[in-house]
């Protein structure tokens, strides 16, 4: 009896012991998770999923160079990218987060009357602070002076290190103003994005809903810096809202909607976001009748350096997609493409290898263009065609990747999917017509060049002297499969 009894106290001071060191475990734990996800949050965190907004206006937003305008009794144009980023900048109230892939609004040359544009917009974002307005700026640029400037005029400023994570750039192009307005799109802060170059986006208005998400995406984005990998365990402030399986159900311009975002790449992707890859897939495969892409560079090849060597091999997810829309739906398929000097050697074997998908075929129509403007000597992106889109019958996809298998793995994006709903008032709120009108103005300009006279004349340097630089990898001699390589 007196063994037992002095053993039980024993047992409760080992017992005692082993729920403290469980306690601490557990706390250090805690710790570390918090620590990982560096939770944050500020005075919007009153907009939720359950009170947002989902009553938005749409306005499709371009910059176009003169030339290019519509003739007279045309569709109406759109509204010019400048003007749309001002009139965010004059709803601003409380905060702006921007992500931008350049900071050179105030680079260009002083002889080009289109570096004005850029001048006033930087001018006013250095202004935001004195009005009260808390601008957050996401970067993977460590070097640009700009952003130093803006730091210097309380700008918050946080650098994604993208080569260290993914190898990758980032490439997104968005803004969010007071939790409350959007602008996505392939437009940068650039001067040329103002005034050179064609570019396109939307802005939506009073969509707080689509202003959480994007948000959501953002502060992945803040959450990175100071890190060269992909936290395992993240805020659930990151995860999506709405995805590709469970859309956001809105009103556009009064008309029904559904909509959301999505991301790349893979590890950008937290849990319930889109891929951008899928995005792209679901709204090629929505199309019923006719199907028109617009992208600056088209190569579904994924290139890599393995071992010392480089590799290439065949990157199928958004070209098969487009087969099949073909063959197996009869859906009609124009595709746009910039012919610059970036352009890779292998894009014309592809696009011959889509439209000879046609050959003898009835009820079968696949057309690639080539949109080309003589380049200005001292400026290789003058005129370029920088859009990044697609339109369907009833559905839209704008995002900020080209159509290249490096951008998709490596590259961080953002897109918006949209899709109209039955309903009376124009699709999604006229953004699918805004869209279509706006493609088949580049379809029949004077610039976009059929594939069969590109061929012939190559526009102004045939393509086999362009640079044999793949669009976002580095330049490299093409192995001799790949340069007999005929799509």
């Amino acid at each position: 009896m007196a063994g037992s009894t002095t053993q039980t106290p024993l047992k409760s001071q080992q017992k005692c012991v082993a729920v403290f060191a469980l306690v601490c475990c557990c706390a250090v734990l805690v710790a570390l998770i918090f620590s990982a996800v560096d939770l944050w949050g500020d005075e919007e965190d009153s907009i939720t999923e359950d009170n947002c907004s989902r009553d938005c206006g749409v306005s499709l937003v371009e910059t176009l160079p003169l030339d290019l305008a519509p003739a007279r009794g045309g569709a109406a144009p759109s509204l010019p990218l400048s003007l749309g980023l001002h009139a965010l900048l004059g709803r601003a109230q409380r905060s702006l987060e921007v992500v931008s892939p350049v900071w050179e609004l105030t680079a260009a040359p002083r002889h080009l009357a289109g570096g004005a544009q850029g001048e006033l917009l930087f001018q006013r974002l250095l202004g935001l602070n004195a009005r009260g307005v808390r601008l957050r700026i996401a970067s993977s640029l460590t070097n640009s002076s700009e952003l130093r400037t803006l730091a210097e005029h309380d700008a918050e400023v946080r650098y994604v290190n993208m080569s260290a994570i993914t190898r990758g750039e980032l490439k997104s192009s968005f803004w969010i103003v007071d939790r409350q307005h959007v602008y996505i799109g392939s437009g940068d802060m650039s001067w040329r994005s103002l005034s050179e170059r064609k570019e396109l986006g939307v802005v939506l208005t009073d969509c707080s809903c689509l202003a959480l998400d994007l948000h959501r995406v953002f502060s992945f984005y803040w959450q990175l810096q100071h890190r060269d990998y992909i936290p395992s365990i993240w805020s659930r402030k990151v995860l999506a809202l709405w995805g590709r399986q469970e859309p956001l159900e809105l009103s556009l311009n009064a008309s029904a909607a559904a909509a959301y975002l999505s991301s790349s790449p893979d590890s950008f992707c937290p849990k319930g976001r889109s891929r951008d890859v899928e995005a792209v897939q679901q709204v090629i495969r929505s199309a019923q009748t006719f199907l028109l892409i617009s992208v600056t560079d088209y190569l579904p090849l994924l290139n890599r350096t393995y071992r010392g060597a480089f590799v290439a091999r065949y990157w199928s997810p958004i070209d098969e997609v487009i087969r099949e829309a073909v063959i197996l739906r009869g859906v009609r398929v124009q595709l746009l493409i910039s012919s610059w000097s970036h352009t890779h050697p292998l894009t014309l074997n592809f696009a011959t290898s889509l439209t000879s998908l046609c050959v003898e075929l009835d009820n079968c129509s696949l057309e690639v263009k080539f949109f080309e403007r003589r380049e200005d000597g001292k400026d290789v992106q003058h005129g370029l065609n920088h859009n990044k889109y697609i339109v369907t019958d009833n559905a839209v996809y704008i995002g900020t990747h080209d159509w290249v298998g490096r951008e998709f793995s490596l590259n961080a994006g953002v897109g918006l999917a949209l899709e109209a709903r039955p309903g009376p008032g124009p699709r999604g709120g006229g953004l699918v017509e805004r869209l279509g009108d706006a493609f088949r103005r580049d379809w029949g300009s004077r610039y976009a060049q059929s594939l069969k006279s590109h061929q012939g004349a190559g526009g102004h340097r045939p393509l086999s002297q362009h640079t044999s630089e793949p669009p976002g990898g580095h330049r490299h001699q093409q192995p001799a499969e790949l340069r007999r390589h005929r799509g």
